[in-house]
Parts: C-alpha cells; structure tokens; sequence
C-alpha cells in the first residue's frame, strides 16, 4: 500500500463520528449550532508536531467535514451554523507549519485538496441547504483560520485591541494561501486587489475598522457585547433560511467497508485493486429494485435509499484511495444493474428536488461527490458494457471520465441472454450536477457548440446503443466483441506506461473548459501555482521559508525568477 513517506503508519480513514471528536465540539441550541474549535495538541494524524495556538492537520478537517455533512443531513432544523473557537483569543492559526514541513509533496497536495472541498461544501450548504454560514472570531485568525473564516457567508471579528485577520504565507512561509486564500478575498470578498496585495504581505494582518473598511470583514464587535451581538447574527441569518420547519433528519451509521489485500468492498460499489498495472476497477451497483412509491418511504429509509447510500460509499472509496493508494493511476469505472430502476430513482429525486429536504440533499450530496471525482489526479477511464445502467445521474459518472470505451455487441463471457449496453440521457445531465467551472459535463464535453448541446437534448429518455452513441460523441470509442478486449488492455498499458505529472497536468486542463468561476479558479490556477512552489527550494528546500519558519533564521532565497 503507497502511504505517504511522512504520513501515518496505516491508512487514513475518513469515517468518524462527534462521540470521536478531538477537535471540534458540536453544539445544537434549536435551529443554531455551534462549531467550537478546540485542538488537542497531541491529537495530531501524523507523529512529529503539536497543533498548537488551534494550529490544524488533515485529521482536523476530517472532523469538521463529518460535522458539515451530519448537519445537513441529521439536523435540518438547523438553519444557522457559527463557526467559532473554544479557545480565547485564538480562533485558528491555520494549517500546522510543523506538519507541512515534514509532510511529503503528495500528502501536502491531498491535504490541500481536501480542505478546499471541505470549504466548498460549507458555501455549498449556505447556497443551497438554508444553513449559512457565520464565522464569530473571538480571537486571531490566520492563514487557514482566515481561510476557514472566508468560506463562511458573514464575518464577524472581536474587537479586543489584539485580534486580527491574515493570510501571511507569503511574508512568512514562501508559499501561498492555498485553500483559497487569495481567491475568495477577491472574487467573494470583493477586496480591491491592491489592497489584497498588501494583505497578503502584511504578516501582522488587519484588525478592527481598517478589516471591516477593507472587506476582509463584515463587522468588529466589542468584547463586552461578543457574546449577544453574535448570537444576534445567528438569529438574523436563522431567520432568512429557507430550512424547513419541523423536519426529523436521518441518522447517517457508519460505513462498514471490507478491505482486503487487493479489494475494497461496501454494499453498492466494489473496487479490485490491480497493483501489477497500476490501476483501480470501481464498480458502482445500481439499486436492487424500483425506489419507494412516495417521499414519505425515501424518508423511512434514511440512509439505507440507495441513491444516498451508493453515493456515501463512492465519496469515501475516492477519499481512501486518493490518499492511500497513490501509485494506482488509472480508474477504470462501470456500472451495474437495471438502468431503469436507476432512473426511477432519479425521477423520485427530482420530482421533490425543491419542496422536500431531504430530496434536496441526496442530489446537491451527488453532485459533491461528482466534483470530487472531477478534481481527482488520476485518469478515469469509463467501461460501458452489457449489465451496465449509465443512465441518467450514473451516466455522469462516464461522463466524469477522460475517456468513454462502449461494447458494441456482447461477449462470449457475457451471461446468456444478456442484451447490449445502452445509455441513457435525462435531464440531469443538463445542468443539475455542475462542474466548478459551472458548466454540465456535456456542456463542458462540447463546449462553444450549443447546436450539438440542443441536439443531445433531443436524445433524452432514448435509449441509445453503441452505434447511436459514438455517432452522438458521447462515447469516445465502440468496439465491437472481436476487438473490445485487445483495444481496452492496449489502452490501459499506453496510460500506465505515460508521465503521472504530465497526465495530471493534462487531465485538469481538459476537464475544466470555458469559464472560470471562484471555484474553478481554487482548484486549478491557484492549486496550481501552490503546486509548484510546494516543491521549489524557496519554500520546501533546506534553506527554504518553510523549513526555517521557528528558528530565528531567514530563508535564503533563490532571488531568480522564472
């Protein structure tokens, strides 16, 4: 199993639960919660460092997207969620230094990535769940604290005459705010870019009238009135939600994966691990049979519906194997089972996607889960063969992937009486799982060419086989029985045998065409550029910012630029 060098022993597991908590502390008062930070010191993932001043590593972030998921869906009375420290005077000091010092580029950049989805799902909830978000700093806030801060929908700052607000990884680190930082100062603060230029070079940061004039923040409030005036807000925001009144929400269990030498197993997605060729085979099940007749039953069966059952198995599948198993750099993805139960499904989903709570979740909760697997730097590659249901919200997993390879026919291992693979498009795949470049997989597929898009669209609900759909470019090749299996192993040895690095760069710049939104913009130009400078000498090397943050030496800088 590929772990990183400096990370944990074993694997890292994504599951827990506020009973394992160490961090954070969920508090419920009707429909306000509270997140209180709170970091054990000696809690941290990795040994080699202290999570001081509320200092955080991946096992922190892990917490807190447990926290924002079990909102959404356990406690939809929630309608307001604050977002503070359980320390005085210290909200957050962001990301551990100790640990990205220590850490391996891999497992800084997994970390990165993670906390940037971790933030988006918080934007997401405020959006489109009622559940905004406030951030109440009683104290500093700092780099990813600030971070932490921005992803929330308001600001509140303490004035004390110490606490401040900063993003000082430039002045101090030589790398960049990199969980977007400097992205969502511009694009969602509005802070006019010379004065987030001075921000972001001002180590000591912004504080009181100057943050709020400056839009860093939206209100300073006097310690003597904290307390009131932030429970004020949270009653402000709770009110303009559109959270439902008196919904019962949905115990999310545990997750009971079997892992095994070469297979990862749950109950509606299986994946084969193939060390020998550097690949994964994910296999996502349809469900077992037609969905409940009314919402009142998808209700009853809670975590068990199987849209939101296979889609809480497929997110924590990506999580496991992005971060544990890094050498396996292909995924091949197919579906199994009776596409039209599937779409029935679908159907039950969309017909409630906007007067039921619940229904509202499982699909913004696809729709996460589809973003992750777009951001994920590894090639997918998507097997449409007889058996499989790529239809409606699965095809989006096909249409997910660099590359589409159809059957045309069926095979003489195919069980008897089996017909040929179809797919099927609905309307889902026209906009109601966006990339982050805001844009459907087929708008992003052929993007500019809205004749095309409007043609597709004629297609919805058809059937379409191997033939049909080549023609209609939604698959990038159909072979028929004769050349599937050699024209299939001889592309996956041609991917194993090309540059991980180039691919990596390769595949984000394919999949995010057109336009760029805040989101978009986090997770390509500037996780790029952190990307990169992770690994140069100015911040990573041994005279480097980075390795000499603490000890009272100046890095010595390579002064060239390039």
């Amino acid at each position: 199993m590929s772990v990183p060098t400096s990370g944990p022993a074993g694997p890292v597991s994504f599951q827990t639960d506020p009973q394992r908590y160490r961090h954070w502390k969920l508090d419920l008062d009707g429909e306000i919660a509270y997140l209180r930070l709170d970091v054990d010191e000696a809690g941290g993932l990795v040994p080699g460092y202290e999570l001081k001043m509320n200092s955080y590593d991946l096992g922190v972030d892990i917490e807190l997207y447990d926290a924002t998921q079990r909102l959404r869906f356990e406690h939809p009375e929630v309608r307001a969620v604050v977002l503070t420290s359980g320390k005085d005077r210290n909200f957050c000091a962001g990301a551990n230094i100790r640990m990205l010092a220590q850490s391996s580029h891999p497992w800084k950049v997994n970390f990165c990535k993670f906390t940037n989805e971790t933030r988006n799902a918080i934007e997401d909830a405020t959006a489109n769940s009622g559940q905004t978000y406030l951030a109440a700093l009683n104290g500093t806030a700092a780099g990813g604290g600030y971070e932490l801060a921005l992803a929330c929908e308001r600001i509140l700052l303490i004035d004390d005459n110490s606490s401040v607000v900063s993003l000082p990884e430039v002045p101090l680190l030589g790398v960049l705010p990199g969980t977007g930082g400097l992205t969502r100062v511009t694009d969602k603060r509005r802070v006019r870019k010379d004065r987030a230029d001075v921000f972001a070079t001002r180590a000591e940061g912004v504080r009181g009238r100057q943050a709020v004039e400056w839009r860093l923040v939206d209100e300073v409030i006097p310690k003597r009135s904290w307390d009131e005036k932030v429970a004020e807000r949270a009653a402000e925001a709770a009110a303009r939600s559109s959270r439902p009144t008196g919904a019962r929400g949905i115990t999310l269990p545990p997750l009971a994966p079997e892992h095994g030498e070469d297979e990862i197993r749950y109950r509606h997605v299986h994946a084969r691990l193939d060390r020998a060729r550097g690949l994964v085979e994910i296999t996502v099940h349809g469900p077992d049979g037609p969905p409940p007749k009314t919402v009142a039953g998808m209700h009853e069966q809670g975590a068990e519906f199987w849209a939101l059952a296979m889609t809480r198995e497929l997110d924590d599948l990506i999580l496991w194997l992005r971060t544990n198993e890094l050498e396996l750099g292909t995924w091949v993805i197919r579906t199994r089972g009776n596409a039209a139960d599937a779409l029935a499904f679908e159907r039950l989903l969309a017909e409630h996607g906007r007067d039921d709570w619940l229904a509202v979740e499982v699909r913004h909760y696809f729709k996460r889960v589809l973003k992750r697997l777009d951001v994920t730097s590894r090639s997918l590659v998507a097997l449409i063969e007889p058996g499989s249901c790529f239809a409606g919200a699965l095809l989006e997993l096909a249409l997910a992937c660099d590359r589409q390879y159809m059957l045309d026919g069926v095979l003489d291992s195919d069980e008897e009486g089996q017909e040929p693979a179809q797919v099927v498009l609905s309307e889902s795949n026209f906009g109601a799982f966006p990339m982050s470049n805001g844009l459907s997989r087929l708008g992003s597929r052929c993007y500019g060419d809205d004749d095309y898009l409007a043609k597709l669209r004629q297609e919805t609900g058809h059937w379409l086989a191997a033939a049909e759909a080549a023609e209609l470019g939604l698959v990038t090749e159909a072979y028929d029985d004769i050349d599937w299996d050699d024209e299939i192993r001889i592309m996956l040895e041609e991917r194993a045998s090309l540059s991980p690095d180039a691919l990596t760069g390769m595949e984000a710049n394919h999949r995010f065409v057109g336009p760029e939104t805040m989101e978009s913009r986090i997770f390509s130009r500037l996780t790029a550029w952190q990307n990169w400078i992770f690994i140069r000498p100015n911040a990573s090397g041994p005279e480097g910012a980075l390795r000499r943050y603490g000890t009272g030496r100046r890095a010595d800088f390579d002064r060239k630029r390039v």
